[in-house]
Parts: C-alpha cells; sequence; structure tokens
C-alpha cells in the first residue's frame, strides 16, 4: 500500500467553461492525462449533475487504475475543480507518473490559484515490523517514519522531476484567504516554518539565509539607506534585518494579505523580531502594485525597494515584469537600488534567464548573487539592480569599515568577505546573464 497521494484545490480556473460542465470532455482530459503520464486505465465512471437554478450542473468522475485511482469534482458556478491522483508503489515507483498525470490536468484547467498536498502514504509498513520482531532483528531503518500526529513528510517540487522535503511534527494553524493557503509547522529541523500554497516560505532557524543576502549587500553598498519599501515581506524578517542599519528611518512593508502579517506575529517572532511593531515600519494591506503607483503619485522617495515575494507563478506574477519594475525604479531616490530573489538557476533557468534580461531593460547596473537557502533545497538566485549603486564597487575592506561603523551585529551569514562571494557567481549561472 505504499504510495504517493496528491489532492489539488483548483480556483478561479481560466480554461473553457464547457470543461468544466461537459462530462465528455472531462472523460476525454482524464484518459489523455492517463495515457500521456504511462498508468493504466481500468474503467472510468462520469455523473453529470443536472442544471440548478438556471446554472450548468457540475461533473464527478472517477477513473480506476492499475496503479489506484483518479478522481475529479468541478464547481462551475465557482470555476473551481478538486483532483485526486494516488498511485500505488508496492512492486514499482508510480510517483513521477502521478506528478505528471496532475500536471497535465493542472495545464488544461489553467487555474488562478491552487493548494496541492502530497501525502506518503502507508511509509512503515506494520506486518514487516511485526515479522522483524519476531525474528529478533531491527525492522528496516530508512523509511521515514510517520509523525505522532500524522503530518509526516512535508514535500515541495523544485520542477516537474526534482523533489526534496522535511519531517513535521505538528500543524500549527492553516488558514485559507481569497489569494492562498498559509499554514504554519513546527518541525524537528527547522522549528517554525512557514508554507504558503504548498511551498516553503522561512523557517526559525534557517532564515538567516535568505533575508540577509536578499537585504544586506545593497543595504550596506549604500551610504547610509534611510528609507526602505519593501513589497512582501509579510513574515517581517527582511525589514528586521534593515533595522539594523542605525540609519534607518522608515520603512513601508506592501504585503497582499493581512493574514501573512497576523499569523507572523503569533508564530514567527524568531523571524522578525519585533519589527513589525517597530515605530519605524508602517505596513500597507494591499496588492504591491497598487501600493507602488500610490508612492509613486505621493512623490515618496525610497533609498531601497525590497521584493522578497513568492514565485512568479503565484499572485505575485506581475511584481516579475519590467513594467513592474521600472514602476520601482521610479520611487528609488538617487542612487537607490532595488533587491529581489530571481529563482533557482540550476532547476529553473529560463525563469532566471528571463527575469535578469527584463532587469537589464530596465536598470544600467545588474548584479546577480546566489546562495543555498537549506529551506529551498537548491542554490538560490538574487539580484541588486540600479543606475547608479554598484555592489561590487564595495571592495572588503570598505565593508568591514561600514560593517563595524554602523555596529551591524547579530549576522549569522554576512559579513565583509561573503560580501563580495555572493556575488561571484558559478559559470551556468553567469551565463544566464542576458
Amino acid at each position: 500500500m505504499q504510495g504517493l497521494h496528491l489532492t489539488a484545490d483548483l480556483y478561479d480556473c481560466r480554461c473553457e467553461p464547457s470543461l468544466l460542465t461537459s462530462a465528455d470532455r472531462l472523460a476525454a482530459l482524464c484518459r489523455r492525462a492517463v495515457e500521456q503520464s504511462a498508468l493504466t486505465l481500468v474503467d472510468e465512471k462520469y455523473v453529470q449533475f443536472p442544471d440548478h437554478e438556471g446554472q450548468p450542473g457540475g461533473v464527478t468522475g472517477a477513473v480506476l487504475l492499475a496503479e489506484s485511482h483518479l478522481a475529479i469534482h468541478s464547481w462551475p458556478e465557482r470555476r473551481s475543480v478538486t483532483l485526486d491522483v494516488y498511485v500505488c508503489n508496492f512492486s514499482t515507483d508510480n510517483s513521477a507518473k502521478a506528478e505528471r498525470a496532475l500536471d497535465l490536468l493542472l495545464e488544461a484547467f489553467d487555474p488562478g490559484s491552487r493548494v496541492i498536498e502530497r501525502l506518503l502514504r502507508g511509509i512503515d509498513d506494520p506486518f514487516a515490523q511485526a515479522a522483524a520482531a519476531l525474528a529478533g532483528t531491527p525492522a528496516d531503518r530508512t523509511a521515514p517514519k510517520p509523525s505522532p500526529n500524522g503530518q509526516g513528510l512535508l514535500l515541495e517540487w523544485l520542477n516537474s522531476d526534482s523533489a526534496y522535503g522535511f519531517r513535521a511534527s505538528q500543524r500549527l494553524e492553516s488558514v485559507r484567504t481569497p489569494w492562498q493557503k498559509l499554514e504554519v509547522f513546527d518541525t524537528p529541523q527547522w522549528g517554525r516554518l512557514f508554507r504558503l500554497d504548498g511551498c516553503f516560505m522561512t523557517s526559525e532557524r534557517d532564515e538567516f539565509y535568505y533575508h540577509e543576502p536578499i537585504i544586506h549587500p545593497a543595504a550596506t553598498s549604500h551610504p547610509a539607506p534611510a528609507t526602505a519599501l519593501i513589497v512582501g515581506g509579510g513574515d517581517g524578517g527582511s525589514a528586521e534585518e534593515l533595522l539594523k542599519h542605525p540609519s534607518m528611518r522608515r520603512i513601508v512593508i506592501a504585503e497582499l494579505d493581512a493574514e501573512v502579517i497576523r499569523m507572523s506575529r503569533t508564530h514567527l517572532q524568531a523571524v522578525h523580531r519585533g519589527a513589525l511593531d517597530d515605530p519605524r515600519v508602517a505596513i500597507s494591506i494591499g496588492d504591491g502594485w497598487d501600493t507602488t503607483e500610490a508612492l509613486a503619485r505621493s512623490g515618496e522617495g525610497f533609498d531601497l525597494v525590497i521584493l522578497d515575494l513568492t514565485d512568479p507563478d503565484t499572485p505575485a506574477h506581475r511584481l516579475y515584469t519590467r513594467d513592474y519594475f521600472a514602476l520601482a525604479k521610479s520611487v528609488l531616490n538617487p542612487g537607490g537600488a532595488l533587491a529581489l530573489h530571481v529563482g533557482a538557476p540550476a532547476y529553473r533557468p529560463e525563469r532566471v534567464r528571463a527575469l535578469l534580461a527584463d532587469l537589464r531593460a530596465v536598470f544600467a547596473i545588474v548584479r546577480p548573487l546566489g546562495v543555498h537557502v537549506p529551506l529551498y533545497g537548491a542554490y538560490w538566485g538574487m539580484a541588486v539592480a540600479s543606475d547608479e549603486l554598484d555592489p561590487l564597487a564595495l571592495d572588503s575592506t570598505e565593508a568591514a569599515q561600514r560593517i563595524a561603523a554602523r555596529g551591524l551585529q547579530d549576522l549569522h551569514y554576512y559579513n565583509e568577505q561573503v560580501h563580495g562571494g555572493l556575488f561571484a557567481l558559478p559559470n551556468f549561472y553567469r551565463a544566464l546573464q542576458p
């Protein structure tokens, strides 16, 4: 019974409306997904529900697979779909086939947002354990053991072929908002861990791997950063790092989802360390584009703009465009800089290449940097962009002087030697620059 169980809740599906109301079309889609993922169809059944109050009814379908099953339910009145794919891995590992089938269905429904759960089932075999005990031999210790409350292993996929994960001992809170699903777990490896739509965002014990490199190379290169706009960053980690610079007097956090702020205040004190309630920090809830436009109209300028966002295939996608980079540039003071993450160059090279090209089209100076972020399971790309400020112009001697003069303390990653090292790119990453 060992296997992979995938569930997906799809919202704001942008497919043709008939795909949500036609049993024949859904059946054809599921057959195609099963065939193209090399799964084995045994039987199938689809039920078309009648119209209700003048609105077309949805469809429920089930596909019996030799490997297990696929189930689908459409909700046309909500433009939503729920999916369920389970494959048994008893004789061979069918996980990649399940992921392929799910990817094909996601592509067809084109959801505006989605929540995907991955559950490893039957990872402990009680009969094998009992047999081993009777035989006086230890059971297999290589298989992952489920947590006492059943949280088990949290998986995230870097692309369709690569995944990684961490064990969770307890889910502390789970909330669905109009934009996304937020979760906080307690984990043995990283302490409290924040996940958004199934993607790891930050954790108590590794947050500095991300927050220090996205903040301090740009902030330390600036002679005296006094104002900053953080777009995203509702966990407060970026604000906490900026506040270490004594010249900093005003930070605006433009966060889409108020629940991110609330959950961070409740569960992630070790990440923000009170920065969310510092009098120098103002929190603006709403779309980051709209907030930036309003600040541009007001004439307020910033020494630093930090894009501390989710990935481009999330509600933040508009903020990874040339148009938004130009808008962000319009609120930068002379000598100011934009800092952001661009993703994993090893796993999403074309996305990184495109983002660097878009930055280069807007800014005269674009300096990519890279750092391994344990929580993200990869070497992660970032960049500093400006028309005047060049972080490579700051050598290690001057960086050390600024770090000392500003009294930058409690730094777990960044120092004067790391400053230059972050911009020393391996060849495969360097080749992605325009």
